[in-house]
């Protein structure tokens, strides 16, 4: 287990690295998190331009950093700078989660972990599913992934580069042949069949972020979407996007960003420190840092 220093003495650091992280409630949810667990660690969220990645990746290890989650644009383009990556992380070619492990950088990837808890959470049950992934970033290749090894029914990964979700499509139906994976542009026809038989719908873009395409709905049109559908949507500030607020007004079953948020920071507590978070406290503190409500 990783040493944490003793109380009193000089705290360990960790933190959280991308751009933006204005909204971030990470560093609210860990620390308290570290007080309730008497542990002498501190939290901060560090915004970091592309162009300065390979500088702050390179200031983890001078500064002695304990460890970082990793958030948009930088899960991809950060693991050439890592010196291993774990294998789920490697075949996701995402990392959220990097230990400093006496200088050697480890990347690991909790997105998925965090999603399928949060989901296990709501009661969502996924085998049998057809699945509608939108956006072919970081955390949607960590969320297909996790979908097909669920043995859903069929993921269609829509995004607005084509070439992107084909990619991730391709990636994912070589290590998971007998699950279906298809590729579709975002907006288009082929788009609207797959949510009309969309049995859960995953929000993977920024869409309806506060202060990134606020009041902006990742789908053109919630009617498409059968009445048994659920919508679950990354995004957690605010704690209900307008994607949500449609599907609710709908009828629609929705699961908010919220509990993967929780569920992946408790989960890179493993890598961390050996144990998992707390999620309650955790969960408690995200929510009191977000208003408690939208």
């Amino acid at each position: 287990m990783t040493q944490t220093g003793p109380l009193g003495s000089h705290p360990r650091q960790l933190g959280l690295i991308g751009h933006p992280v204005g909204h971030s409630v990470s560093p609210q949810m860990h620390n308290a998190a570290f007080a309730q667990q008497r542990m002498n660690c501190q939290y901060t969220a560090w915004a970091v331009e592309p162009a300065s990645l390979k500088d702050a990746v390179a200031g983890i290890r001078a500064l002695g950093i304990l460890g970082v989650n990793v958030t948009i644009p930088h899960k991809e383009a950060v693991i050439p700078l890592l010196d291993e990556v774990a294998p789920t992380a490697a075949q996701v070619g995402a990392v959220n989660t990097i230990v400093n492990r006496g200088g050697r950088l480890m990347g690991y990837n909790t997105d998925g972990w965090g999603f399928q808890s949060s989901l296990e959470e709501a009661g969502v049950k996924l085998p049998g599913l057809e699945v509608v992934v939108l956006g072919a970033g970081g955390a949607a290749r960590a969320i297909a992934l996790g979908l097909a090894r669920s043995r859903v029914a069929r993921v269609v990964i829509s995004n607005r580069t084509p070439e992107r979700a084909e990619r991730l499509a391709a990636d994912i139906s070589a290590l998971v042949p007998e699950v279906p994976v298809s590729a579709v542009e975002a907006l288009s026809q082929e788009e609207r069949s797959a949510l009309i038989d969309a049995g859960l719908v995953v929000n993977c873009t920024p869409l309806g972020m506060a202060g990134a395409g606020a009041g902006l709905s990742a789908v053109s049109d919630i009617n498409l979407l059968p009445q048994l559908a659920v919508v679950y949507d990354t995004v957690y500030t605010p704690q209900e996007t307008r994607l949500l607020k449609e599907a609710r007004q709908r009828g629609l079953r929705t699961v908010g960003g919220l509990g993967m948020l929780v569920h992946q920071g408790a989960c890179a507590w493993e890598y961390w420190f050996g144990r998992r978070g707390p999620v309650s406290v955790m969960t408690e503190a995200a929510k009191a840092a977000l208003g408690g409500g939208a």
